[in-house]
């Protein structure tokens, strides 16, 4: 008989970073200094990725992530962007760090959720099903096939805004964690609030069921609109 041994994927310098980056996020977190959840052209959102860049330099932002739905070319433009930008800049070090990111359809207990993936290889072929502009379907699209591309690529999943389901977070997160997701997006503006705040029944409930299960949080405008500093 053989005995088939889990695969163990060693992580990358760049992702135990961005661990310790979601490690320290709290209610403040965002957007003055993070922002892990941003809409461009390139899926359904308003922006240009060069305009969502010059904001986040104008906000000071130290780390951001484009999470386009299932597409990565904004990602490629706001990179080449900040690294002509680095490369111009008399202090390189003031300037942001952009993420690989992504925002995938995906089924959760019977229940299409969204997972956000960040830190991976855009390159890496377990990624290429899910950066076709579309969801996918059949065993693609199930949520632990998901969870397991991501990493493969050397990258963390994170499940969106959990309380907007058809499910209640209370269902979700526990599906979640036993698939091997990695955070939560504990702090997310459920009710579009401007200035832009993480809701606070919704973060209370969502981050004592993410710390219950040992995930990580993470926090994000879901900007969709002309400003990176708010939702719609």
């Amino acid at each position: 008989m053989v005995i088939q041994t889990p695969l163990l994927i060693s992580e990358s310098s760049s992702t135990k970073r961005l661990r310790n980056i979601f490690a320290s996020v709290d209610a403040m977190s965002c957007p003055h200094r993070l922002n892990f959840h941003l809409h461009t052209v390139h899926s359904d959102g308003k922006m240009q990725p060069v305009d969502l860049i010059q904001q986040a330099i104008a906000l000071r932002v130290s780390d951001l992530a484009i999470t386009d739905h299932h597409a990565i070319a904004g990602y490629y433009i706001a990179k080449k962007y900040l690294d002509r930008s680095i490369g111009q800049s008399s202090d390189p070090q003031s300037l942001p760090t952009l993420w690989s990111g992504i925002e995938v359809n995906a089924s959760l207990i019977f229940t299409q959720v969204h997972i956000l993936g960040y830190g991976f290889d855009p390159e890496h072929k377990a990624m290429l099903p899910y950066l076709q502009g579309k969801t996918t379907a059949g065993l693609d699209y199930q949520a632990i096939s998901v969870i397991k591309a991501m990493h493969l690529a050397g990258g963390l999943a994170v499940l969106a805004h959990p309380a907007r389901y058809r499910r209640s977070p209370e269902d979700l997160i526990p599906a979640a964690a036993a698939l091997g997701i990695d955070g939560i997006e504990t702090y997310y503006g459920y009710d579009n609030s401007d200035p832009w705040k993480p809701s606070p029944r919704q973060t209370e409930e969502i981050r004592h069921l993410a710390e219950s299960y040992g995930l990580m949080h993470t926090c994000g405008t879901d900007s969709h609109g002309f400003k990176i500093s708010k939702r719609l």
